[in-house]
C-alpha cells in the first residue's frame, strides 16, 4: 500500500518547496485540499522557510479538481465541502512570505486556481492554462472568479471563465496571467531562483509588504492607504529595519545583512 502523501513540504536552504505528488494529473480531490492546507500553515509557521514553491513535478501542475469524486455530490455535500475548497486556497494565498507556482503541463480549473493563490507564476512553455469550469455547467469555486478578474482584469477573466478556453504559456504571459515562461525543464529552478531571492531577506518587511497589496486589493484606497501605514509604522520595532537603516548610511544600499526579525 502506498502512504506517501499526497502533499508535502520540502524544505532546503530556506526555501519550502509544496509538492503536489498525485498522478498522473495530480487530480485536487479533497484529500489534497486538505493537504494543501496543511502544508500551507506549516510553511507559513517554520522559522526556517523564508520562501515556497507550489510545484506539481515535470509533467503536470494540476489539471483540475477531481471531477469523478465531485459528480457523486449532491448540494448539500457541496454546501458542506465548498468552504474548505476555499479555505484550502485561501491557505495558499495567506502564507506570510513570499510565494511561486511552478507551472508545468497543464494548470486548469481547481490547477490553474492553485497558481493564482501564489504571488507570481513561472510556466513552462509548453504550459496550458484555464478555467473550463464551465464545460461542466458550473463555475470556478476555489478563488477563480476572483483572484483571476484581480490579477488580468474583469473582461478578460469573463472571456477565460465564458468560455472554459485553454490559454497556452505565451498568451497566458501576454495577458499577464503569469510572470515568466521558461524551457519546460526550467520552470523549478527558475521558480526556485525567484524563491531563493528572499532567503535572507527582512522577513516581516516582505509579509508587511505582502499583506497591504493583498489586504489593501481586497477593499476602498482610503483603507488601503489605513493598511499600508500601519504596516509601515510597525516595521519601526524590528531589528532588521535597524539593521537596514545602519546599511545605508555606513555602506550605501544592497549590503544590509537581515536577520528576518
Amino acid at each position: 500500500m502506498n502512504d506517501r502523501p499526497l502533499v508535502r513540504l520540502d524544505v532546503d536552504d530556506g526555501v519550502g518547496t509544496i509538492r503536489l505528488d498525485r498522478p498522473p494529473m495530480n487530480a485536487l480531490n479533497a484529500a489534497m485540499q486538505d493537504g494543501l492546507a496543511a502544508a500551507a500553515g506549516e510553511a507559513g509557521e517554520r522559522a526556517d522557510v523564508r520562501a515556497v514553491v507550489v510545484y506539481g513535478g515535470e509533467k503536470v501542475f494540476a489539471a483540475g479538481a477531481d471531477v469523478k469524486e465531485m459528480a457523486r455530490w449532491s448540494y448539500t455535500d457541496m454546501v458542506d465541502r465548498s468552504s474548505a475548497l476555499q479555505e484550502a486556497f485561501t491557505a495558499i494565498a495567506r502564507i506570510p512570505k513570499p510565494t511561486v507556482a511552478a507551472v508545468t503541463g497543464y494548470a486548469l480549473g481547481g490547477g490553474c486556481e492553485l497558481a493564482l493563490a501564489c504571488d507570481v507564476r513561472v510556466a513552462a512553455d509548453d504550459a496550458t492554462l484555464g478555467q473550463p469550469e464551465i464545460q461542466l455547467g458550473i463555475i470556478p469555486g476555489a478563488g477563480g472568479t476572483q483572484r483571476l478578474a484581480r490579477l488580468v482584469g474583469p473582461a478578460r477573466a469573463k472571456d477565460l471563465i465564458f468560455t472554459g478556453r485553454f490559454v497556452p504559456a505565451a498568451q497566458a504571459q501576454s495577458i499577464g496571467l503569469v510572470e515568466q515562461v521558461v524551457p519546460a525543464e526550467e520552470v523549478y529552478p527558475a521558480a526556485r531562483a525567484w524563491a531563493e531571492r528572499f532567503v535572507g531577506g527582512p522577513a516581516y518587511a516582505l509579509r508587511a509588504a505582502k499583506e497591504a497589496i493583498d489586504r489593501g486589493l481586497e477593499t476602498d484606497l482610503d483603507t488601503g492607504l489605513a493598511i499600508e501605514r500601519q504596516q509601515f509604522a510597525g516595521l519601526f520595532a524590528t531589528a532588521d529595519r535597524t539593521i537596514g537603516m545602519r546599511s545605508f548610511v555606513e555602506n550605501g544600499p544592497g549590503h544590509a545583512e537581515f536577520e528576518g526579525r
